[in-house]
């Protein structure tokens, strides 16, 4: 460090914490020295030649003169493969225990001394050398995984490996976690370490909060997913393919994934979109289920101060005619910036604040940090030292960072009993009257001038009971926690679904809610960037999230905002939120028109409120996110592929943001079918490109021809509203109400549209047969009667 980044460090975090920080990286220095010796000397190794095989279920062994391959095809389809004794458990992405083993999958000698798995949905072959090769049916090579190399400490230690990988020459890379570049991601290097990327981001930062080894790999022979089962720090290639002119051969893409350590396997899963998602949740977990009024218009800032601030933003939406479903209350509502705790001198009576505001339909979310300030005498620091519940270094000290309260301990989230003294906790913040909890900070952070912001790598963790430190818990640290807050609040109100969301977390993560952006920058690359996460993250098995609407730091022209606000009225976590300094985010702070405009998206986000619980209970039933890209139906369609402006919303709608400072019109390219503005109703024919009309008061929407789309009525219950469908062409749409609890299973609706002479014809589906919708109809796209 030299004396600029110490004068950063003091201007960022102020005299005293700026200090702290420079004497906490240098402790993490020290301690990383002493608990993880240098690795010295390396040898390198390789599979080397097939020598043998051993069949058992699904797959079987294929051993090799260095190493030996368990190759395992599950009932589903999903395929499992693992060097030198790696088996899918533990693992800290799966819900529960992996998936049988197809029956009638078996392990048979392939051509050139290789060996085979064939199965009805996907064949695996290995080669000789060490290649694994995923197949369709037809024998078309999906993925080719090469003999993979090992580089292990000849005085024993962690082994860092190398996985290269080639797929079609025309397959376009999704995944990884959120990527503010996506999400096609492009030629580059993308790593694989859960980071706070030191203040707000854009399009181009790199790595972000939520990292994770899923690749989603698209090409015209046919989509499929992998997924890298290890924790450890890593980087990740990625190089598109070049299809070859006339006679040229075709140069394949490229994947090269190198980690720092553990357990090298993989899970690969083939076939449509949608069967990708529904077969990866069914391995990761079905996504926890937001209550039904965390589908509206969500309102954050850091520094409300007080409870009267608080008590005036809210009768300012209601004064206003703007509905408002939560309220956030971020750090500055702590007595000192100390978790669990209240400031009583801004928040006298914050139980009180939070029953006030639950008669106007209004509920308080707060937010959680990790780090607990070092403090004898304070009830959280005490009860968990007494429960041994924090960090530990290599002599069994306690690992102190610098966050927000100063001087912190960080619990250990990978121990199962600390995860449930955490959630025991959480009964403080109930008792204040708040509906549901954000994690903020749980990559974890620990402020430092330079290098990461974080623990130290040698830092010691109970993982499960196994042991470890933190190069193989940092990236799980955020998903630990986020399961800790969950189970706790499951115990302590068992009939009630709980409402969390976190800034980090790693494979799995939706299993207990959801994310959101984190710090993206105030501008037109940080709108476009929050796209990108919210479509990147749903194809990693993540579907509710969303950006801070407005952007994080900065102030944004009236003209940024109510774009942003446009976009965020259909993604599922529709937040405003800004940093203590960057000025308000009300609507009515920008100017009547921007508020009119705002208005009139608002009151769009509650007429879909039913199509939103609809999309909540598909997401947890099937994994298909909310917000799809526009190739999710159509995979084989290149011009989708390479389209990240634009998103479907379910399978209904098209929504196309602007993205761009003073436009007022922008092209659109639409998938295959009939598609209906839906402001002006005018049709246009995809597939193709339209350019369409985007006035400051609205953004392209549109809606596919034949869809049934439930909607609030003007009475507050569900009217379908169904859009033409064209002839010959059969439309249709499901209906999912809101189910009560946790666990009950919900009604699901399914209706149909179709053409009959000049009439349309909307049925429910039954198991008797089709039956009328029994629900009132609304009709758009220029016929005027329905049966």
């Amino acid at each position: 460090m030299d004396g600029r980044e110490l004068v950063r460090s003091v201007k960022v975090f102020g005299t005293v914490q700026g200090l702290r920080a420079v004497r906490s990286a240098w402790r993490r220095r020290r301690t990383d020295a002493w608990g993880l010796p240098p690795r010295g000397a390396e040898r390198a190794r390789v599979p080397g030649m097939v020598v043998g095989a051993e069949p058992l279920p699904g797959g079987g062994v294929v051993r090799f003169a260095r190493s030996r391959l368990r190759v395992r095809v599950a009932v589903g389809g999903s395929v499992f493969w693992g060097w030198d004794g790696a088996e899918p458990e533990p693992s800290y992405a799966l819900a529960g225990p992996p998936p049988e083993a197809d029956p009638r999958a078996e392990l048979e000698p392939d051509m050139d001394g290789g060996w085979r798995v064939v199965s009805q949905r996907v064949t695996v072959a290995v080669t000789r050398h060490g290649a694994v090769e995923v197949r369709t049916p037809g024998g078309v090579v999906l993925r080719r995984d090469l003999p993979p190399r090992w580089w292990e400490p000849v005085d024993g230690g962690p082994a860092r490996w190398l996985q290269r990988a080639e797929v079609c020459a025309d397959a376009r890379y999704f995944g990884l976690g959120g990527r503010s570049s996506g999400p096609r991601l492009r030629d580059g290097t993308y790593r694989l370490w859960n980071t706070d990327p030191r203040g707000s981001f854009g399009p181009g930062d790199d790595p972000l909060y939520i990292t994770m080894p899923v690749q989603l790999v698209v090409a015209d022979a046919g989509a499929h997913l992998a997924f890298y089962d290890n924790t450890w720090d890593g980087r990740v290639a990625l190089r598109e393919g070049e299809e070859g002119a006339g006679s040229g051969h075709d140069r394949p893409g490229t994947v090269e994934v190198r980690v720092s350590g553990g357990p090298l396997r993989c899970w690969v899963v083939v076939g449509t979109p949608a069967r990708l998602l529904r077969t990866w949740t069914a391995l990761t977990g079905a996504p926890a289920l937001p209550p039904s009024w965390a589908l509206g218009p969500q309102h954050a800032r850091w520094g409300f101060g007080s409870e009267r601030e608080v008590r005036r933003v809210v009768a300012g939406y209601r004064e206003r005619g703007l509905p408002l479903s939560a309220l956030h209350l971020d750090i500055d509502h702590y007595d000192g910036h100390r978790v669990f705790t209240v400031d009583k001198e801004r928040f006298p009576d914050l139980p009180g604040l939070a029953g006030d505001l639950a008669e106007d339909g209004v509920r308080l979310v707060s937010i959680v940090d990790p780090a607990v300030k070092a403090e004898p005498g304070s009830a959280v620091y005490e009860t968990g030292s007494a429960a041994d519940a924090f960090v530990r270094d290599a002599r069994g000290r306690r690992v102190r960072g610098v966050v927000w309260p100063g001087e912190c301990v960080y619990p250990d989230f990978t121990d199962p009993g600390v995860r449930e003294w955490w959630g025991g906790l959480y009964e403080e913040r109930l008792a204040q009257g708040f509906a549901g909890v954000w994690h903020d900070m749980n990559e974890p952070v620990s402020f430092t001038p330079f290098g990461d912001m974080t623990l130290p790598r040698s830092a010691r963790h109970s993982l499960e009971g196994h042991g470890g430190d933190h190069r193989e818990a940092h990236n799980v640290y955020g998903l630990a926690m986020a399961r800790a807050g969950y189970e706790g609040l499951r115990r302590l109100r068992p009939a009630e679904r709980p409402f969390l969301f976190s800034r980090s977390g790693w494979a799995g993560m939706q299993r207990y809610g959801g994310t959101w952006s984190g710090d993206v920058s105030t501008g037109w690359p940080g709108l476009r960037a929050s796209l990108s996460l919210v479509i990147g993250l749903g194809l990693c098995g993540v579907p509710y999230s969303g950006p801070d609407v407005g952007g994080f730091d900065g102030s944004p022209s009236p003209e940024l905002y109510l774009r942003w606000f446009q976009l965020g009225a259909y993604l599922p976590l529709f937040r405003t939120h800004a940093a203590i300094d960057a000025g308000r985010r009300e609507p009515w702070e920008f100017g009547p028109e921007v508020l009119g405009h705002a208005r009139a998206a608002l009151l769009e986000r509650e007429r879909l409120h039913p199509y939103f619980v609809t999309l909540a209970q598909v997401a947890r039933l099937t994994g298909a996110p909310y917000v799809r890209p526009l190739w999710w139906n159509a995979p084989r369609d290149r011009a989708l592929r390479d389209c990240g402006d634009a998103f479907l919303l379910g399978d209904a709608l098209l929504v196309a943001p602007v993205l761009e400072r003073g436009a007022d019109r922008r092209a659109v390219r639409l998938p295959r079918g009939m598609w209906y503005d839906t402001v002006t109703g005018q049709a246009h024919e995809g597939p193709g490109q339209v350019l369409l009309d985007a006035p400051l008061s609205r953004i392209p929407v549109l809606a596919r021809a034949g869809a049934v789309v439930p909607v609030r009525g003007e009475d507050g219950g569900v009217e379908l509203e169904v859009w033409a469908p064209v002839a010959g062409r059969t439309g249709g749409g499901l209906v999912v109400g809101d189910c009560a609890g946790v666990s009950g299973r919900p009604e699901v609706e399914r209706y149909t549209s179709r053409l009959a002479g000049d009439r349309v014809v909307v049925e429910r589906v039954t198991a008797q047969g089709a039956v009328s919708a029994g629900r009132p109809v609304r009709l758009r796209g220029g016929l005027p009667t329905y049966e």
